[in-house]
């Protein structure tokens, strides 16, 4: 019960208000003046600062003791395009009888946990690890990273689809300018899905499909205007891309699969 001498029933609504905007005031979600209101409200009330300090371990809890897993890229699409397609009114017309406190309490600390658990799984943080080429490589990176997660929802991985280099290679003939190299390495553990045409920098690619387990590997190639350049790794979005230009062709790999068998697969590429 409130410390303050307001009548019962302003302070009964007051406080059913305030645990209410609790999860969104914790996650810094709320305009200034409803955030002030919320303060002020918590410096007077004995029992909504305790509903507010409880939350607060419960999120320091789950951050400090949650393992992180990394999510294939079969699930990481399926989450994305569920979000996607799915309408705001779906949602709204869920709606609910009146919660007790107690269980209100219950629901917003399983919010934050799902909160949690979704942002894990979609690895929302970018971290840069490294890059280096021409002066157009970031953009190209984007757009390359663009395309491989686009590719990643239902009906977008490949044009053709089939575990034979002997179908996949000659299907690009005619549709681009040039011929992608398409090795088998099913025996080393990365087994040829497909490929498709995507459009990076301006212009029709290559993209073959391999797979690592539940992990798609996309490999795009094209004409490379001059020069060569090393290997070249970098992060983002909880995906690896590595990037390099030899033998007149410029190659983009990018996967969620973890950087040591994605530099193996590229080294087996390049050989």
């Amino acid at each position: 019960m409130c410390s303050s001498g307001l009548p019962n029933v302003i302070l009964n609504q007051s406080c059913r208000s305030t645990r209410e905007s609790l999860s969104a005031y914790i996650d810094d979600e709320l305009a200034p003046d409803r955030a002030r209101e919320i303060a002020d409200h918590l410096t007077k009330c004995a029992r909504c600062s305790a509903e507010y300090q409880a939350l607060l371990e419960t999120v320091a809890a789950l951050q400090s003791r949650m393992k992180r897993y990394s999510a294939p890229d079969v699930l990481r699409a399926r989450i994305q395009s569920t979000i996607a397609v799915t309408p705001t009114e779906s949602f709204e017309a869920r709606v609910h009888p009146p919660a007790s406190p107690d269980r209100r309490r219950w629901l917003l600390a399983a919010g934050l946990a799902a909160a949690v658990v979704v942002s894990a799984a979609l690895g929302s943080g970018v971290t840069l690890l490294a890059r280096r080429g021409g002066s157009g490589g970031a953009p190209i990176a984007a757009e390359v990273l663009s395309s491989h997660v686009r590719s990643l929802m239902p009906d977008h991985l490949t044009d053709i689809r089939s575990t034979d280099q002997h179908n996949v290679k000659p299907w690009f003939n005619g549709r681009l300018d040039f011929s992608p190299t398409v090795p088998r390495l099913d025996e080393q553990g990365y087994p040829l899905i497909g490929g498709r045409v995507d459009y990076i920098g301006g212009r029709p690619v290559a993209v073959v499909v391999y797979a690592r387990r539940q992990h798609m590997i996309n490999v795009f190639s094209w004409p490379a205007e001059s020069g060569e350049t090393p290997l070249a790794a970098a992060a983002a979005k909880g995906y690896n891309l590595l990037h390099w230009r030899s033998g007149g062709s410029e190659r983009w790999v990018v996967s969620d699969l973890n950087a040591a068998e994605l530099r193996s697969f590229v080294d087996l590429l390049r050989g």
